[in-house]
């Protein structure tokens, strides 16, 4: 049996998660063969499918929920989703025993021996009535129908027993607002598949995620008991083994790219599905990776990938892009400044004095964009050494590799530095170039 690298593994994620090149595919296409985009909060659908699109209109995919083609709902794990409204007809009834599984562990106790079925009916009767409301006003609702006496456990109940949908303006790009609900049904107008395939649901995971254990399907999913389901398909299935000896089953027309292949630095949103669809997620998390100290207080923190593992996390404040890198970079650079290319395939040179606060001059290189995040030193300051763990103020201008020329805006502030001194060392420049 062909045993498949660490490496071979995640070039093979990225390529079915369309982050080894940016498509020119549709929007609902993409949204579909993802599965699904994870929606806790409105910007990760966003983020997500800018690294993996072409030119991509955050205001498409806000249309896709105002026109309801698109729907947010409780899915997978239990958790929002962005989805077509095909699949969310499909996927919710397959996966609602595991958003009942969830509910009764956090709130079972509390319930006080409310009867689901009455719950959900009594769920439709109000939101008929008076919706869309929120998960607390049907909370209280049916509390005064005398439905449980726990307003919280009852409000989220709602959302589990019945396929509830966020409406908008929540998750709409711009706009925002509390969470509002109605059923799928009313705000799409059609019904729930009867019997919807488990056998297609794995088939789509492998097309989006593969290869894959039994135990990966069944962690994205948060299904149990899928073994049956994958021996039923394996005449259909490629399998492997990977480095510690695992059956892996795969799609035999599935991309599996050379392991060499570059990966190019990508920003995702926050609980990105490519980091949450397997149970071993070595194939694109550092086993050690520090989930607590790259958090932000009080800030919503996304992660970047780089030479397709999570090296980062980053978070936009007040308009300002700020990284938090995990481990030092390389000696060369670190601590001084340095112009990151992504998407370069030498560094972007930019001129800058330590003391300026004027535009960088850019030089563009020449020859086509490959995808290998390069770090060159510029202009040294003569500050301390910022050290890792500090945030320091950098100032860049960005440049569009493909039309050459620059494209963000003049010289930013990025970050206020923690440290007055470190401010001068690194003060030099960086620029940024997109390209794939």
């Amino acid at each position: 049996m062909t045993v498949l690298s660490r490496r071979a593994l995640n070039r093979a994620l990225l390529a079915r998660q369309l982050l080894l090149e940016r498509v020119g595919t549709p929007v609902p296409d993409v949204v579909e063969h993802l599965l699904g985009l994870q929606a806790q909060a409105t910007p990760p659908p966003y983020y997500g499918l800018w690294s993996r699109l072409d030119r991509f209109d955050a205001h498409e995919l806000g249309s896709m929920l105002t026109d309801r083609t698109a729907v947010r709902l409780t899915l997978m794990r239990g958790t929002v989703h962005l989805v077509t409204v095909r699949d969310a007809l499909f996927l919710r009834p397959l996966v609602q025993v595991v958003i009942e599984r969830g509910h009764n562990g956090a709130f079972g106790r509390r319930m006080g021996g409310a009867d689901p079925a009455v719950l959900a009916a009594a769920t439709r009767e109000e939101l008929a009535a008076d919706g869309p409301l929120s998960a607390r006003e049907l909370g209280k609702r049916l509390v005064a129908r005398g439905i449980g006496g726990d307003v919280e456990a009852i409000g989220n109940a709602t959302r589990v027993h019945a396929p509830l949908v966020q409406v908008p303006p929540r998750g709409v790009w711009g706009a925002g607002g509390h969470a509002r609900y109605a059923t799928l049904e009313d705000w799409t107008g059609r019904e729930l598949e009867p019997d919807p395939s488990p056998d297609e649901l794995v088939l789509r995971y492998l097309r989006g995620f593969g290869p894959a254990t039994v135990m990966d399907i069944q962690n994205w999913s948060g299904l149990t008991k899928l073994k049956a389901v994958v021996e039923r398909l394996r005449p259909r299935l490629a399998t492997f083994a990977d480095e510690d000896g695992k059956e892996l089953f795969d799609l035999p027309d599935a991309p599996r790219p050379d392991p060499a292949t570059p990966a190019p630095v990508r920003l995702l949103g926050e609980y990105d599905n490519v980091l949450l669809g397997h149970a071993d997620r070595s194939r694109i998390i550092p086993p050690d990776f520090p989930w607590g100290g790259m958090l932000a207080h009080g800030r919503f923190v996304n992660n970047l990938l780089v030479d397709g593992m999570l090296r980062a996390t980053w978070w936009l404040d007040d308009g300002v892009l700020s990284i938090r890198p995990w481990r030092d970079r390389p000696r060369r650079g670190r601590g001084r400044g340095a112009a990151a290319a992504v998407g370069a395939r030498r560094p972007l040179r930019a001129r800058s004095t330590v003391s300026g606060m004027s535009k960088p001059e850019v030089t563009i290189p020449e020859g086509s964009p490959s995808y290998q995040l390069e770090l060159d030193d510029l202009t040294v300051g003569d500050g301390d050494e910022a050290v890792a763990g500090k945030i320091v103020e950098v100032h860049y201008v960005g440049v569009a590799g493909r039309r050459g020329r620059s494209s963000t805006p003049p010289t930013t502030a990025a970050r206020r530095s923690s440290s007055p001194s470190a401010r001068a060392r690194s003060s030099a420049a960086g620029t940024r170039a997109w390209s794939g």
